[in-house]
């Protein structure tokens, strides 16, 4: 807190501004000998320092906005890239929602694309830093997005009594209170998933989640409500009654959300939300897709996207692409049709061997492969580790599937559609 305190002060913003951002141990080491020699205090240059470099490291979640805005290493490991947030608060706004209720606000990810988005949002952080921080991220909305320190359980409970119903409770008439009761009102809940703290964390196993899990689902099954979970969460927990959307962004699936009531689309209760770049593409469904067929090697081979896995809707992309499943306990698909689809990566059959490198290495040989990329599903190997074991001097390049079908282990030389 006492950096917090040396950093919000004419002095450290100034500081911070005319540092601009640090990417480099060099620039750093440069930057604290230059503001030590200026005579400024130890924890002021230890504070605009750590800022200066959180801000560089934000400009990937949060492009432009990441130069006025302030972090701690913790919260912007965990907070909602901007581009994802600003589709949750399109969520919101297809659905009518006027205010937000954002309950476990971290540094403001979520809140700053709500309020952007023309929601009032009232924030809620049980850390004093950390709502501190979003309070100070928030402020170019002014009034429209208030902030409260505490936990999300008590802020419902002060506001509206036991009954956690949000629409008719009047057992408050604050401003906090009055923004929240409507009609028009969502609740968007990011369970703290690691332990306390603004630097180092560790993840929490679900029971310790806070708010716990079963208070969150109780309250989003009275409210329309957006929970925001690992995409790796246990998939028998999850409520039946609400839509279940898994996002990816450039390959990387970053977060599961659950939607309730008004938030959740009719008929949809599993959703593969695929980012990439400025394109976007999803996939639904009423439940899990049935599997394709188990068929032999095609001439195209399919990897799907880790949001469409998750979503288990993998059965639904290979009928789109007349391809059957590899193996039915790997997630890769194979067919003769030269098609593809947002859904997955596609390669081009060159040759098939065995998955020893000698094998590999003789193909490799025979079309002159000098750059590889490795890829693998069902095989226990590091790619780093068995790069090493390969020859590769050739002019050409290409991709390298090391999966197994059945008890057979098979190294697939490809070409990346």
């Amino acid at each position: 807190m006492s950096e917090l305190t040396a950093l919000l002060t004419p002095e450290g913003l100034r500081l911070l501004d005319e540092v601009g951002t640090i990417q480099t141990t060099a620039e750093v080491t440069r930057v604290v000998s230059t503001l030590r020699a200026a005579g400024h205090r130890p924890e002021l240059v230890s504070a605009v320092v750590g800022q200066a470099h959180l801000r560089a490291r934000a400009r990937a979640k949060f492009g432009d906005f990441a130069g006025r805005m302030l972090f701690t290493r913790a919260g912007l490991e965990q907070a909602t890239r901007l581009g994802v947030a600003a589709r949750h608060a399109g969520r919101m706004r297809q659905a009518d929602i006027a205010r937000v209720a954002d309950l476990g606000c971290g540094i403001g990810g979520d809140t700053l694309a709500f309020a952007g988005a023309g929601l009032e949002v009232v924030a809620v952080d049980t850390d004093e830093v950390t709502a501190a921080i979003a309070a100070y991220n928030l402020a170019p909305f002014g009034g429209d997005a208030a902030v409260a320190q505490g936990t999300a359980e008590d802020f419902v409970s002060r506001n509206f009594g036991e009954s956690h119903d949000l629409r008719t409770s009047s057992a408050d008439s604050s401003e906090e209170a009055a923004i929240l009761r409507s009609t028009r009102t969502a609740v968007w809940l990011d369970p703290a998933r690691r332990t306390a703290g603004h630097g180092e964390t560790q993840r929490v196993t679900a029971s310790d989640y806070s708010p716990s899990l079963e208070w969150a689902f109780d309250l989003a099954s009275r409210v329309p409500a957006g929970i925001k979970l690992g995409p790796g969460h246990d998939r028998d927990a999850l409520p039946a009654d609400a839509e279940a959307q898994w996002v990816s962004v450039d390959g990387s699936v970053v977060e599961l959300v659950l939607w309730s009531r008004e938030l959740a689309r009719e008929g949809v209760r599993r959703a593969a939300l695929v980012l990439r770049g400025d394109q976007s593409h999803e996939l639904t469904a009423g439940a899990d897709a049935e599997d394709a067929g188990v068929r032999e090697l095609g001439a195209f081979v399919h990897e799907p996207d880790g949001a469409v896995i998750r979503a288990r809707l993998i059965g639904d992309v290979a009928r789109s692409l007349d391809a059957g499943m590899l193996d039915h306990k790997i997630a890769y698909l194979t067919g003769d049709a030269a098609v593809t689809s947002p859904f997955v990566q596609s390669f081009r059959v060159r040759e098939v061997t065995g998955a020893a490198p000698k094998a590999i290495n003789a193909a490799l040989r025979a079309h002159d492969i000098g750059t590889i990329e490795i890829k693998k599903r069902g095989m226990d190997i590091d790619p780093a580790v068995f790069r090493k074991k390969l020859n590769l001097r050739g002019s050409q390049s290409a991709t390298l599937l090391l999966t197994r079908v059945g008890e057979r282990r098979m190294a697939i030389l490809a070409d990346r559609i």
